[in-house]
């Protein structure tokens, strides 16, 4: 007898709730004409951010591309007249990519940052591949004042051993016997 009325009890518990959701006001959004608003910390879009002085923030270090784990994200390196790195080509492709942030997580200069623009979507897979032209912004991102160079310190801004924090360069011929 207790069967009989947990199985009577299991076979309308779903049709209770089911009668209970008909009743309430359906929460549709109707989509091209009302657009939702992401959470903050929502990750959608990836960008190329540009440091205070207009500069590009990418290093070309290949962190981004080793962190991916789907390996969407390629570039090549290359080095200016001042010894400054930058990437000569970077590639991301949104077709392949899953949204993860890890590439931004991984990112040491704050080049890459994640964006709340979720409407990238393409029906040609082609269009989905984003070269660096279409991915750097001139903003600075999430922090508009960081600038790498400044901040860690490299020769590029001052020679080395040129911040307060710094001594001068050892030569090393002057340690052989």
């Amino acid at each position: 007898m207790r069967d009989l009325w947990r199985d009577i009890k299991g076979t309308l518990e779903p049709f209770w709730v089911t009668l209970s959701y008909i009743f309430k006001k359906p929460v549709t959004i109707q989509y091209p004409e009302q657009k939702r608003t992401p959470y903050s910390r929502y990750r959608a879009r990836i960008v190329l951010t540009r440091d205070p002085d207009g500069g590009e923030r990418c290093v070309a270090c290949y962190l981004c591309s080793a962190a991916c784990p789907v390996d969407c994200i390629s570039m090549q390196a290359a080095e200016d007249e001042n010894g400054r790195r930058y990437a000569a080509w970077f590639r991301i492709n949104f077709s392949r990519c899953i949204f993860c942030g890890l590439c931004a997580e991984a990112c040491p200069t704050m080049a890459i940052q994640m964006t709340p623009d979720y409407e990238i979507c393409n029906r040609d897979l082609l269009n989905l591949v984003h070269e660096k032209e279409d991915l750097l912004i001139d903003d600075g991102g999430k922090d508009n004042e960081y600038n790498f160079y400044r901040h860690a310190g490299i020769g590029v801004v001052n020679p080395r051993g040129g911040n307060e924090d710094e001594t001068e360069p050892e030569d090393v011929k002057s340690l052989l016997p």
